[in-house]
């Protein structure tokens, strides 16, 4: 029998997908969460409720930032591929301890047990927000990412610093993925998306900053899924143009890389409104707000070294990904 993959997050958006597609290949997997209250977690137990009655799904309730839980569930399992994207999302500032207790002191323990657990393959989360200040698109990997303007970014932008180092360090074969506002069925509550179709389902007003002259690189999840799983079977390698007087995380002689998952192809926040809009068959109740701190006008994703590397990259149309979500939507709220 295979041994098991180890997903983190596993009722969170992206994680319960990719736990979801797992298991739909036949692979075992062990799914850990914790459960944090960042925003409902009737949702997150809902998405953990799909996955549990499967035979060759675990589940496991377990607080990464304790180290001993973590040991001892590495203990009790044996991974040699793990993807790890737990954490404490959002780049609106409210409270910075569970930004420093899930990011940082959480993938500490992560890093610590798959190098003593001898780990073959650490695919974890970053964020396009490492970008930060950036104003040359699209954002590269190649890039330098040293002035993030949230505390989030920040705290992603460390996470590959860390791994970076363990790479370095231990050998420790690990990859970064720079996810670029992601969404679809599952979704999560905070996010445009979900935020604006709730709203507009139930008559309510949502706020649209810079009137909507905002630009984003939306990408379906179903993309993004198909990314991490290509990318967990393969070995990270340096990159061939890696310069050693002038390293880079992104691209180092360590075994450690970066790679931006993005649709590469950037749509209006107003165009957005518009598709959802229409697939509710409801207009929209607009109320005009500034762009709030730590949010960025423009993103979008290079994904030259992910099509080079695994021959993908994501190619959902936005039209396409909101149709799917809203179907979902429907059923889900019973709208």
């Amino acid at each position: 029998m295979s041994t098991p993959i180890l997903v983190t997050g596993a009722a969170g958006f992206i994680g319960y997908h990719v736990a979801e597609r797992l298991l739909a290949q036949g692979r075992q997997v062990v799914g850990v969460d914790c459960f944090t209250p960042y925003y409902d977690i009737a949702l997150k137990e809902a998405r953990f409720a799909r996955l549990t009655p499967r035979n060759s799904f675990v589940p496991e309730r377990v607080d990464l930032s304790d180290p001993a839980a973590t040991r001892d569930l590495f203990q009790r399992h044996r991974f040699e591929r793990v993807i790890h994207l737990a954490a404490q999302p959002g780049v609106r500032f409210v409270d910075p301890v569970p930004y420093a207790s899930s990011n940082l002191v959480g993938f500490m323990n992560m890093l610590e047990a798959c190098r003593h657990a001898g780990v073959r393959h650490l695919v974890y989360a970053s964020s396009s927000s490492v970008y930060g200040a950036n104003r040359k698109l699209p954002f590269s990997e190649h890039d330098g990412t040293e002035h993030p303007i949230s505390l989030y970014a920040a705290t992603k932008k460390a996470n590959e610093m860390m791994a970076h180092s363990y790479a370095s360090l231990f050998g420790l074969p690990s990859t970064g993925l720079r996810f670029f506002t992601v969404y679809g069925p599952w979704g999560r509550p905070d996010m445009a998306v979900y935020k604006f179709t709730h709203a507009i389902a139930e008559g309510r007003e949502i706020q649209v900053a810079n009137a909507g002259r905002v630009w984003r690189d939306f990408t379906y999840v179903d993309d993004i899924v198909e990314g991490i799983l290509r990318l967990v079977e393969r070995d990270p390698v340096a990159d061939p143009g890696w310069n050693a007087e002038r390293p880079d995380p992104a691209t180092s002689a360590a075994p450690h890389r970066v790679y931006n998952i993005g649709n590469d192809s950037p749509e209006e926040v107003n165009d957005l409104i518009a598709l959802i809009e229409n697939a509710l068959g409801r207009k929209a109740n607009r109320v005009d707000v500034p762009l709030p701190p730590g949010d960025v006008l423009e993103t979008r994703a290079d994904v030259t070294d992910l099509r080079r590397d695994v021959g993908f990259s994501p190619s959902t149309s936005l039209r396409d990904g909101i149709d799917r979500f809203v179907r979902w939507y429907r059923g889900y709220h019973g709208a």
